[in-house]
This record gives C-alpha cells, sequence and structure tokens, in this order.
C-alpha cells in the first residue's frame, strides 16, 4: 500500500473514532445533569461509600459520633464556567467510555504491519488493558480522589479561614486524578509486552527499583495538582504497587539470553 493509501485508512480509523466519541458524548451531555448529580459529585457528600466505611471503623474504635457529617458545598466564580464543565465533561467521559473502541480501532491500524509472533497475546493484552484502565479509573473514584478530597476541604490554616472550593478546582481535580490513575494502571501492561518482546527482564526492576521510585515520585507529583504530601501519599503508593506487579509479570531473563 502507498504512503497516500495508509494515510487513507489512517483517516477512516481517525474518523471512526471521533464519530463514536462525539455520539457517546452528545449521550452524556444530555444526561449530564443526572451524571453530575449521583456520579461526579457524589465525593462531597459523607454517604459516598468510602467515608461510610471511614465512620464505619470509627464507630468500632469510639462510642461517640462523628461531631460534623462531611460534606463539601461548590461555589461557580466565573460566568461560563458551568456551561464549558458541561461540555468538558461530556467529551472527557466520551473518552473515557470509548477507550476501548479507540484502542481496538489504533490497533486495526497498526496490526497489518506486524508479523504473526508480534501478533501472539495482542488479544489476551487488549482485554486485560482495558480492564486495567477502568480498575485504576475506579481505584481514582472511589479512593484516591475522595481522600484528597476529604483530606484537603477539611484542612485549615486557621479556623478564621473557611474552605470556599471552586466548581473549577474541583473538575480539574477530579480529572486529573481518576484518569491519569486509569493510564497508570497501564503499567503492568506495558512490562508484561516489553518482556514478550524480550526487551525488559525481571533484572530491571532489581537493579533501578531506587531509581523508579524518584521518578514514580515526580509522576505522582505530576498527576495531582495539588503539592501537599497526602495527595501525593494516596497516588504514589497504588503505583507503587504496579511496579512491583509489573516486575512478577516479566521472565527473570531477557529472552535473548
Amino acid at each position: 500500500m502507498s504512503f497516500w493509501g495508509h494515510l487513507d485508512v489512517l483517516r477512516g480509523v481517525l474518523f471512526r473514532i471521533v464519530a463514536v466519541t462525539l455520539v457517546i458524548a452528545i449521550g452524556l451531555f444530555i444526561a449530564m445533569h443526572w451524571i453530575f448529580d449521583n456520579i461526579i459529585l457524589a465525593p462531597c457528600d459523607g454517604n459516598f461509600p468510602l467515608y461510610l466505611f471511614f465512620d464505619y471503623i470509627s464507630s468500632l474504635t469510639t462510642e461517640e459520633p462523628t461531631s460534623t457529617p462531611f460534606k463539601v458545598t461548590l461555589i461557580n466564580i466565573k460566568l461560563a464556567s458551568q456551561f464549558f464543565i458541561h461540555i468538558s465533561t461530556s467529551c472527557w467521559l466520551a473518552i473515557t467510555v470509548a477507550f476501548p473502541f479507540i484502542i481496538y480501532q489504533l490497533w486495526t491500524f497498526i496490526s497489518p504491519a506486524l508479523y504473526e509472533n508480534e501478533k501472539r497475546g495482542i488479544k489476551t493484552a487488549f482485554f486485560f488493558g482495558n480492564i486495567m484502565f477502568y480498575l485504576g479509573v475506579a481505584v481514582g473514584y472511589f479512593l484516591v480522589f475522595p481522600l484528597t478530597l476529604r483530606f484537603l476541604a477539611d484542612y485549615q490554616l486557621s479556623e478564621a479561614i473557611p474552605n470556599t472550593i471552586s466548581l473549577d478546582s474541583y473538575m480539574d481535580n477530579f480529572f486529573i486524578i481518576t484518569f491519569m490513575m486509569g493510564v497508570a494502571f497501564e503499567l503492568p501492561l506495558l512490562a508484561w509486552l516489553l518482556g514478550k518482546m524480550g526487551f525488559l527482564s525481571r533484572d530491571f526492576f532489581s537493579k533501578y527499583r531506587r531509581h523508579a521510585i524518584v521518578v514514580l515520585l515526580i509522576l505522582a507529583a505530576m498527576i495531582t495538582p495539588t503539592g501537599d504530601p497526602f495527595t501525593l501519599s494516596a497516588v504514589f503508593f497504588p503505583i507503587y504497587l504496579l511496579w512491583e506487579l509489573s516486575s512478577r509479570l516479566v521472565p527473570k531473563k531477557h529472552l535473548t539470553e
């Protein structure tokens, strides 16, 4: 196939990706009021599952009830913020929902250029890659983001300085933490693929563990919009556990050895 032929195929792939993502985004745009009230803003309420778990653990250690139920009230400080967040949230969620389709379409474009031995295990990788992505999003939504929100919303330098959280600040943290945790959870899959291709072995993880800790700390700092140590730790430890899991998915020696 000529260069222009490849370009035409790529154009078709990108068109299908954009078309499907756009249709999903339109559906999400219509349902956005329900999504905001029941999903996106759920961590602002004390009835969120993680907070109820904290309250249950607390009730086992003390007989005194929690003094003040956790509650976060957001404000909008920009005239057009709610409208643009409505649109951007629809797009972000559409990309998240369409992630398997996007990866599959990109694979259909790349696969004809690969040899049969290079295609082995790709179906398994595709299946587990999608599971790991959504697992990462779930960890970001149910664990990392609520921990971040609860800590920072209650943190005060002085009682004379009440916390007033803007909608823009809340959504920036929500998107970055949940989506980037999904991407970070692809680390074991990437390690497995590189191990299958003979580019990565378990010795690499042992040799560069200390270097990896520094790199993962930097990565966690990039994922977290805030710079507080609590949020940094909440993001770093799941990623580090992924690093250790990745080391168990690769062979002990390079395949070429």
